[in-house]
């Protein structure tokens, strides 16, 4: 599947959940059931794939945490929280140097529509 049309979808998967449940929950609450809706609708979808670091050579288990990793392709950050900060964003763009991975969604649950939550980052 090419990335853009992956990322559609992964974009309706994250407003269907938006749209069933609304804002005001807790983020392990929609990440568990957007990785529902993602694997329903066909997408494979990892939740809470462990993130090594790589330090002058050698890999340390440092406890970072990928909210989803979808496809292998693409990383998804949840929140929710009152406004998305710069460090939301840097969290990010750091998960997605440490993986190698391309492209990345930072998502914010608690907003009246989703699209005033949704980020979309490519390195």
């Amino acid at each position: 599947m090419r990335s853009d049309a992956l990322s559609t979808r992964v974009i309706g998967c994250a407003i269907e959940v938006h749209r069933t449940l609304g804002p005001g929950l807790l983020e392990s609450t929609y990440e568990q059931c957007l990785v529902h809706e993602l694997r329903s609708n066909g997408i494979d979808c990892e939740s809470q794939h462990p993130l090594p670091v790589h330090y002058k050579g050698i890999r340390l288990e440092c406890g970072y945490r990928i909210d989803l990793f979808v496809a292998g392709k693409i990383i998804v950050e949840l929140k929710s929280v009152e406004e998305l900060k710069a460090l939301h964003t840097a969290q990010l763009l750091t998960y997605m140097r440490l993986a190698s991975v391309k492209h990345g969604f930072l998502i914010n649950f608690n907003v009246p529509r989703l699209k005033d939550g949704l980020k979309s980052f490519l390195l």
